[in-house]
């Protein structure tokens, strides 16, 4: 007794001075922010991207398709169950912190043998039988379970940022193929228009040359002009259609009509959109975070490898009954039990180690570099976007003043030709830089839609419940 309350005593104190684990604390890499975004015309300090989604999309139609998608998508399914087997490799990293307690028993009967074991008994044929109960616990005294418990939690801590990320894409990918298929609509209806305005060019100008007015050559061009447009329909509703289907395969469904409303009637973004402080931007999008928790992990193996080279001090018991004769096995003789201290440790592993441990400090360089690569992207992108949008909103301007100049020509040239003023070409020539204006003017519009979406998107807008640790 006098043995085990020493050794007791020994392995409490290695368990209070095994407060500090080796290797280097981790410390966030330097980066160079800047103070503000480039094209960043607010200077505000509070950002778009701190808005829940619900308040950035505010068509009702639109938001029933998110609200879908974030329940059914098989992406979001996927990252879910990726986060719960990071968050169980927590619990494994952490267990050998504690004691492993297990238990063992044999019966056997034989010649020269016990417990299944050959064991000299003088050439007679015995019985045998053991039941124990053992334990073993390694003191984490140079902290190698704790740094590869902290690796654990910052990969568990790293996967559900990726899962956040998920998210967030999920959100922006459903809202920009939304936009997208207002705009194939809007398309659609200007194509369908100026259609039936060719096939009427077509009747104007076959009635009249029946009667002698028309050369052949004006009917054949209005003929070309209406075939020309009435080809560009089945295209665009062939877009719409596969459109239609990459809705549904994010909202986890068969392909199928989608319900939407329109470019007319769509709800406006907020009159304020802006970026917020660069800074700000470290702590909110999800692929930062993502990188920096696998650069915490890549810190905590570098203190794991270096742990190896120290021997592993542990505590192993047993308690338990053994006897050789059936007969005996409750009597108080057959009382066993062990404690013991290990102390194990490498002499030459063939530079192993060395190398184990040069390996996790190359791989942190490895994750460092990617974080500062990140977080230079997430800056390219924002400033990328904020320049979309004022450009967009610029060409829309002018597309604008383009299609009403054009409208107007073409009512011009219509009645100049229906008083003998003109020919046909000159009513030709509007439709023909009036439509395709129109198309364009929708898909600028669309296109001003989808940089707020993108800008949303790289400021890591969403809304995402704080992770329970």
């Amino acid at each position: 007794m006098r043995l085990l309350r020493t050794s007791l005593a020994i392995l409490a104190v290695l368990a209070l001075l095994a407060g500090c684990a080796l290797g280097p604390d981790y410390q966030r890499p330097a980066v160079d922010t800047p103070v503000g975004y480039r094209f960043d015309t607010s200077q505000a300090t509070n950002s778009f991207g701190d808005l829940p989604w619900w308040e950035v999309f505010r068509d009702p139609a639109l938001q029933d398709l998110i609200r879908t998608a974030l329940t059914n998508n098989y992406d979001i399914k996927r990252a879910v169950a990726r986060v719960e087997q990071a968050r169980q490799q927590v619990t494994v990293a952490r267990a050998p912190l504690f004691p492993q307690v297990g238990y063992g028993g044999d019966v056997g009967r034989g010649r020269n043998a016990m417990v299944n074991s050959m064991t000299p008994t003088g050439g007679a044929t015995e019985s045998s039988a053991q039941v124990n109960l053992n334990a073993v616990w390694e003191i984490d005294f140079w902290g190698r379970i704790r740094r590869l418990t902290e690796a654990a939690r910052a990969q568990y801590l790293s996967t559900d940022e990726a899962r956040r990320g998920v998210t967030i894409t999920l959100v922006s990918d459903v809202a920009t193929a939304y936009f997208n298929l207002l705009d194939l609509d809007q398309e659609l209806a200007i194509q369908r228009a100026a259609t039936n305005a060719y096939a009427g060019s077509y009747r104007i100008f076959d009635d009249r040359r029946s009667k002698g007015v028309a050369s052949k050559l004006e009917t054949d061009r209005a003929a070309a002009a209406y075939a020309n447009a009435a080809a560009e329909i089945p295209q665009l509703e062939l877009q719409i259609a596969t459109t239609e289907n990459q809705i549904n395969l994010l909202l986890g469904r068969n392909p199928g009509p989608v319900p939407r409303g329109s470019l007319t009637n769509l709800p406006s973004f907020p009159a304020e959109v802006p970026a917020g402080l660069p800074s700000s931007l470290l702590q909110r999008r999800p692929d930062i975070l993502e990188a920096e928790q696998s650069l915490i992990a890549a810190n905590a193996n570098i203190g794991a490898s270096f742990a190896n080279f120290f021997p592993q001090i542990g505590l192993t018991t047993f308690l338990g009954r053994i006897s050789p004769e059936l007969s005996a096995f409750s009597a108080g003789s057959a009382n066993a039990w062990n404690v013991g201290a290990t102390l194990a440790g490498p002499l030459f592993q063939g530079g192993q180690l060395r190398a184990q441990y040069r390996n996790a400090k190359a791989a942190f360089d490895e994750a460092k570099a990617a974080y500062e690569q990140t977080v230079l992207t997430a800056f390219q992108e924002v400033s990328d976007a904020l320049i979309m949008r004022q450009k967009y909103a610029e060409a829309a301007l002018f597309n604008g003043q383009a299609v009403a100049a054009l409208t107007s020509a073409v009512e011009l040239a219509t009645e100049r030709y229906l008083n003998g003023k003109s020919s046909y070409y000159e009513v030709l020539q509007a439709q023909q830089e009036l439509y395709p204006t129109q198309r364009s003017q929708v898909q600028t519009q669309v296109s001003e839609l989808l940089s707020i979406v993108t800008l949303y998107r790289a400021l890591g807008g969403g809304w995402e419940a704080p992770v329970q640790e």
